[in-house]
């Protein structure tokens, strides 16, 4: 069980060591750079280790495109953009959505049904949401905002369902392909820090030569997240899955948004206030309802 509060506990650095990054060095190139690193990685393992031989038919080529774009660029474009202006603890909150967000994707594209028991969580997890919505920084409100929501929070929210959509693409070229989520991710990773780059040299990121403030910090913190989320807790959660099943991890999650909320306030120096404690005790009632309900129809 320990190992299970580990892995969720290292998922939460990820936001708090992205947020540390950006002091450093600018969001798109550290993304990018991050990025095509870990694909090139996965890619060189694939070939080199694994003597696989890399081809693919135009059907092929146009979903791992899609998969790039979507679940590589998109996803973590919006994320590092947003985690500019949010606290880390709100950014790893937001990013819980995504169960929610997956079922009523599959609701409107898929036609899938949702129990009544269902509906009330999701209605709950959203809920939960708002007490965060109503607590704005000065610096995260200077890029303005829409109803209730700052633009970065709807970065977040769009990187979320950019996210979700990638594990759908993720999950047909594993079953139709028949292709490893190694050589998946590794394509994917080295298509979307590519696109990432690009858009931090076009986006007039400081390029002289690279834009980096101060290279050993910055190099620190890069490793470190690409050592943690894309070698310890990607082999981690598989391992634990042989041990768990898919719901009790999903259940295990509810703990990131805390540990995430309690790393940002002890490095990062981020302020703990009622509304985030509010919304991840309303948010986690709200998803609790629904996996409940999702293992009752397994």
């Amino acid at each position: 069980m320990y190992l299970v509060i580990l892995l969720y506990a290292l998922f939460a650095s990820i936001f708090t060591l992205s947020k540390h990054a950006l002091d450093y060095t600018e969001p798109f190139f550290f993304i990018g750079s991050r990025m095509l690193f870990a694909g090139i990685l996965l890619l060189s393992y694939q070939v080199l280790w694994k003597k696989q031989k890399i081809k693919l038919n135009k059907t092929q080529i146009k979903t791992y495109v899609l998969f790039g774009v979507m679940a590589s660029y998109l996803t973590n474009i919006a994320e590092i953009w947003a985690t500019q202006f949010l606290p880390s603890s709100k950014v790893c909150l937001l990013y819980s959505l995504s169960p929610f967000l997956s079922a009523l994707i599959a609701y409107i594209i898929l036609h899938e049904k949702l129990s009544l028991k269902k509906w009330v969580g999701l209605s709950i997890g959203f809920i939960g949401l708002l007490p965060i919505t109503l607590l704005h920084s000065t610096k995260e409100l200077s890029n303005g905002r829409f109803l209730l929501f700052s633009y970065p929070e709807l970065a977040m929210l769009i990187a979320v369902i950019c996210s979700v959509y990638g594990w759908v693409l993720l999950k047909k070229i594993m079953t139709e392909f028949k292709h490893s989520p190694l050589l998946a991710n590794g394509i994917g990773m080295t298509l979307g820090g590519s696109l990432a780059l690009l858009h931090s040299y076009f986006s007039h990121e400081a390029w002289s030569p690279v834009p980096v403030r101060e290279y050993l910090p910055f190099l620190k913190s890069a490793i470190a997240v690409c050592f943690i989320s894309n070698i310890i807790c990607y082999n981690l959660y598989g391992a634990l899955l042989k041990r768990f099943s898919a719901t009790f991890m999903s259940f295990a999650g509810l703990i990131t948004p805390v540990f995430a909320l309690l790393f940002g306030w002890i490095f990062l120096n981020e302020t703990v206030t009622w509304p985030y404690i509010a919304a991840i005790v309303i948010f986690c009632l709200g998803l609790t309802l629904f996996y409940q309900e999702e293992l009752k129809s397994k």
